[in-house]
């Protein structure tokens, strides 16, 4: 058989004109106007186009790209394609179009093809381990408890429970100090004290780390017998002291001898204070014992070169010199401290925080320091002669433990821990939770990665355990709390230079840890727990044990239910398609009708409840909950609603969404997946209502234009003296393409409708005098707009002007510059008003003054700097400050909201335009008082006061204080009671106080929400301010307005504080460098 291509046909040249191009027979509103031009002929054909469901509809029935091979073949059909070309002789030429026949299927030209079926999401079905990766988590089964199975190669983590890192960081050391371990082993609890003791706890602890099978251990009962605050980050260095000093009080109270005496005999050593006379060489001696040395050191200094200046002897000359008791006078002598005895385990801690006396704060010093893993003290150690120990002495020490602060600041970090464990003969980073092996480096450069295993392990299935197994399932176990320290990953200065392979650097390292090489021998690696301890670490253990198995039980059965659910899914999606047009015409004449029938009966739903179904829903019903096992029997009901209109039905506006499944298909949806889609619509549920607006507006854009062309065509025609006035405003916008009155599916708004109707009609309904807004169109013109606005009743261009509005025109021109005259005039005679409404902190002194309600001096503002848009006053009345027993109902703290001062000077000028009345005066009593000249009723007044539900305080502004302020200090209003003065002085100082503003309040509000508003309204945040009302300041934050009885006059002050230190979060710098109070109200602070 050979394939040609057929040869291209001589293009066309073109139209003819008048001729329209039908390229749009295929288009789903291609029918529009072209077929049909109303809407009561739209058929059925018609709605089933708009969707894209129409046999004219050009979206090809893509083939089932997920169907299994073993039913996706239609070979067996003779029909088929593939059987025609099977059948073709060799000596047949077939002449193709020379592309490709076949509509080429892709997500993105198939997003809008309602008879594609594919990227709907059936990739995740496809295979067992995609099923279940993607619908096991749907199961919620919970945490996998294998997960936190204990890694075999890993020693055993400790929770942090809030801030505890420096404890679990100090017991990882402890439970590696063999002797210790056994102690605690060893003691004994009585019965009644068992639940409350810390010793038992820790045993429950120590027994945890060695016999756990989980990787992580909870100390929470041991962190609560101790009394510690989880949320409070303490000193590392601090909580071991102290903890080693409440076991050896626990240890002392045991029977054994030896228990009482292991503090001291493992962590103990003796260094002695003297002085000697170098003139007699006289000694004076004190001796102290030591648990800890601790030593200065400076940036790149080594360990050995601190313990030595430590032991530095000091020359005491001059005025420093010694009193020698056997000289009987002061000598120089030599001050010395040397070590006498040193401990089998030796704690050295490195004085890492330092004060800083520039600042005047304690501060993490950013030093490295050199530190071996073996380190010889041989040469610091001295006899009770003062001689140095021989060389045959032992005191040779090896590093096995490293406590680590990260973070740069003294206040807070978090602690790790890199201690060596004998068991394992290896090194591990104490991450609370996480740990890990060191191979490499200690200190702060390192690499860590897991102990390796045997060869015969390595052959074996890989599999996580541990804590890397929950890591690489969950993600990073726990989140960084702090940076790290600045530079850590730098190359270290020594690296260059002359120091030991073995030397160890670390800008971090807070307290080193080395034991007696010797004592590793003698200690038995293999120390039992006691069995109370044991028994309470076997029920964890048994218990982890009986959750590991019901998650398997519990996976097993999920992964047997999915694999059904699998099979379920693939077998709807594999002959969920409708058979195609072509399928139904190949087919034998007996069975048309079956196909015709499988092609119409579908149900429609949309993309996204077919996707939701595939990766959702299908699998719900699996996986019922237990409290409600009735939960499986309902139906789940996927909403398709993203391809609904308003009625509830199919939108064509939607149509791009929507796909179509076979109703076989759908009804195995239902019968086994337990899923409907709601509504069930089919292919005759497409809304008419919508489509027949749409028909409209679609007919709308093809006749507007035709239209709007005839009507330029003789819109200016005819005689200048003919035609009719149109509104020009109207006209503009009707002739534009897609008219911006135009409202879908909606008749244009005629020429004379109330928004144009002013542009040619006066309110009198004459020819309006507005030239402008009009234009004249010809009489042939005007009856094409008739014939689409019947009601339009056009005005002829030979009608008269309104004279009625012609009138008002002359009466108006001559009332404005009567308005504009008065307006000069009072204006001119009344500054003094005037400037006081533009500024109210106008002073007036020694002047008898008057009292003017505020309303009324505002409106007259208005009025005077707008007279032709303003209405005048009428009239101003005072009696609104008068009560009932014919005497004032305010004072002069209530002036400011309600009233204004003016000179009585002007009160005589108001008399006479606006018949003001009664006078209210003020008159200067002496040089600095102004009283009023009629009595306050007191009781009026603070009823009138009480009485609101909604008002408006003044809020008065100070400027930032800074916390060392104290409230007494604040400078708060004075209240002035019944006929009280108002000093002249106090109205200099207005300026003094700062902004004011008034915000609206209610009785039922409280002081925080009044805070709230402040702070939107003035940008000060609710915890910087400080409310003084009454010259008291408001602490209740609860307390509402109307218990504090605030009056409509009242003024509140208020004060920006600066942020104090307590109120800063925890990593703030202020707040950070706030000293705790450290272990005080715990267990341990009793010893402290």
């Amino acid at each position: 058989m050979v394939r040609r291509t057929r040869q291209t046909s001589p293009s066309s040249k073109g139209l003819q004109a008048g001729q329209v191009l039908r390229r749009d027979v295929l288009n789903a509103w291609g029918w529009v106007g072209s077929e049909i031009t109303d809407s009561s002929s739209i058929t059925r054909d018609h709605l089933l186009a708009t969707c894209g469901f129409s046999r004219r509809s050009n979206h090809p029935f893509c083939r089932n790209q997920h169907k299994s091979k073993s039913r996706s073949a239609r070979s067996s059909n003779p029909a088929s394609p593939q059987a025609v070309n099977d059948i073709i002789p060799e000596d047949v030429i077939v002449i193709s179009d020379g592309e490709d026949e076949g509509h080429k299927c892709s997500k993105k030209a198939c997003k809008g093809n309602p008879n594609c079926l594919n990227y709907l999401g059936q990739e995740i079905w496809e295979t067992e381990e995609s099923t279940i990766n993607n619908f096991l988590p749907l199961a919620k089964l919970g945490e996998n408890p294998l997960l936190l199975s204990r890694d075999p190669d890993l020693p055993v983590g400790l929770k942090n429970l809030g801030a505890t890192c420096y404890a679990n960081a100090s017991l990882q050391f402890l439970f590696r100090q063999s002797h210790l371990l056994a102690g605690v082993y060893n003691c004994q609890i009585p019965e009644s004290k068992i639940m409350d003791s810390p010793i038992f706890h820790l045993q429950v602890t120590f027994a945890a780390l060695q016999e756990s099978i989980q990787s992580v251990f909870n100390p929470s009962k041991l962190v609560e017998s101790l009394q510690l605050r989880t949320a409070e980050q303490q000193d590392a260095q601090e909580f071991s002291k102290l903890f080693m000093t409440h076991l050896d009080a626990e240890f002392k109270k045991q029977p054994d001898q030896s228990l009482q005496t292991l503090v001291n005999s493992q962590f103990e050593g003796e260094q002695v204070y003297g002085t000697m006379c170098d003139n007699c060489k006289y000694r004076s001696e004190r001796h102290s014992n030591f648990w800890e040395i601790e030593v200065n050191f400076q940036n790149n200094s080594k360990l050995e070169d601190c313990i030595g200046a430590l032991l530095e002897p000091e020359t005491l000359t001059g005025d420093n010199k010694y009193f020698c008791v056997q000289c009987d006078r002061l000598q120089n002598a030599t001050r010395y401290t040397r070590l006498q005895r040193l401990p089998p385990v030796l704690h050295i801690s490195l004085l890492r925080f330092v004060y800083d006396l520039k600042t005047m704060e304690r501060k993490k010093s950013k030093s490295s320091i050199v530190f071996p893993k073996v380190l010889n003290l041989t040469p610091f150690v001295s006899s009770a002669t003062g001689s140095n120990i021989t060389p045959s002495s032992d005191n040779v020490y090896e590093l096995r433990g490293i406590l680590l602060h990260k973070g740069p600041s003294a206040y807070h970090g978090h602690y790790e821990a890199q201690v060596f464990d004998t068991r394992a003969n290896a090194w591990f980073l104490f991450n609370d939770e996480e740990v890990t092996c060191i191979k490499d480096q200690l200190g702060d450069k390192r690499s860590t990665k897991k102990v390796e295993r045997n060869k015969d392990d390595e052959q074996d299935e890989e599999k996580p355990t541990g804590s890397k197994r929950k890591k690489n399932a969950n993600g990073p176990r726990k989140r960084q709390r702090v940076d790290d320290s600045e530079d850590e990953a730098a190359a270290s200065p020594h690296s260059s230079q002359n120091g030991s392979p073995s030397d160890i650097y670390s800008k971090d390292a807070y307290q080193l840890i080395y034991a007696l090489r010797q004592s590793d021998s003698s200690i038995n690696p293999e120390v039992t727990a006691p069995p109370r301890a044991m028994n309470v670490v076997n029920e964890l253990n048994a218990s982890h044990d009986r959750e590991c198995e019901k998650y398997t039980e519990k996976e097993m059965s999920t992964h047997l239910a999915l694999n059904s659910r699998r099979g379920q899914v693939l077998n709807i999606c594999n002959d969920w398609s409708v058979a195609s047009d072509d399928e139904v015409r190949d087919c034998s004449k007996h069975l048309h009708a079956v196909f015709s029938h499988l092609l119409q009966d579908c149900v429609i739903a949309s993309s996204q409840a077919l996707q939701e179904w595939l990766s959702v829903h299908s699998v719900a019903g699996l996986f019922c909950n237990d409290d409600n096992p009735d939960s499986a029997l309902s139906p789940i009901h996927i909403d398709i609603g993203d391809i609904l209109c308003k009625h509830g039905l199919l939108d064509h506006r939607h149509a791009d969404k929507m796909k179509r499944i076979s109703r076989e298909a759908y009804t195995k949806i239902m019968k086994d997946t337990n899923c409907v889609f709601e509504p069930t619509l089919s292919l005759d549920d497409i809304c008419s209502i919508c489509v027949n607006d749409a028909f409209k507006e679609r007919m709308y854009q093809i006749e507007h234009p035709l239209l709007v062309a005839q009507f330029n065509e003789k819109a200016n025609f005819g005689n200048e003296r003919s035609g009719y006035w149109i509104s020009k405003a109207w006209l503009r916008d009707w002739v534009l393409q897609k008219p911006k009155m135009h409202v879908t599916s909606t008749n244009d708004p005629p020429p004379d409708s109330p928004d144009f109707f002013d542009d040619v009609r006066c309110e009198h309904g004459g020819l309006s005098h507005r030239t402008t807004a009009r234009r004249r169109i010809s009489i042939e013109a005007c009856r094409i707009l008739i014939s689409l606005f019947p009601e339009w009743k056009p005005s002829p261009v030979d009608d008269e002007p309104c004279s009625v509005c012609q009138v008002l025109a002359s009466e108006r021109k001559a009332n404005n510059f009567e308005y504009r005259k008065q307006a000069e005039i009072e204006k001119a005679k009344l500054r003094h008003m005037l400037e006081y409404a533009s500024d109210k902190d106008l002073f007036l002194e020694n002047v008898s003054c008057a009292l003017i309600p505020l309303d009324f001096l505002r409106s007259w503002r208005r009025w005077i700097n707008k007279p032709l848009e303003v209405t005048r006053p009428n009239n101003l009345d005072n009696s609104v400050f008068f009560c009932e027993h014919k005497m004032l109902n305010l004072d002069f703290p209530d002036i400011e909201s309600t009233a204004a001062i003016i000179k009585r000077t002007e009160w005589d000028q108001l008399e006479t335009f606006y018949n003001a009345c009664p006078l209210i005066a003020l008159s200067p009593s002496d040089e600095i008082e102004l009283r009023f000249n009629l009595p306050v009723c007191s009781d009026c007044r603070h009823e009138r006061l009480l009485v609101w539900e909604v008002a408006e305080i003044t809020v008065r502004l100070h400027g930032k204080r800074t916390s060392k302020d104290s409230t007494g200090s604040s400078h708060v209003q004075k209240t002035y009671g019944t006929n009280s003065a108002r000093q002249s002085k106090r109205l200099r100082q207005r300026r003094e106080y700062g902004e004011k503003r008034s915000i609206p309040v209610t009785k039922l509000m409280s002081v925080k929400d009044v805070k709230i508003l402040l702070q939107e309204e003035f940008g000060i945040p609710t915890i910087c301010q400080r409310l003084i009302l009454h010259g008291q300041e408001l602490l209740d934050n609860e307390a509402t307005i109307e218990s504090l009885h605030v009056l409509v006059s009242d003024t509140l002050d208020l004060y920006e504080e600066s942020e104090s230190l307590e109120i800063s979060d925890s990593y703030d710098d202020a707040a950070s460098k706030q000293e705790g109070q450290g272990f005080g109200g715990t267990l341990l602070g009793v010893l402290d």
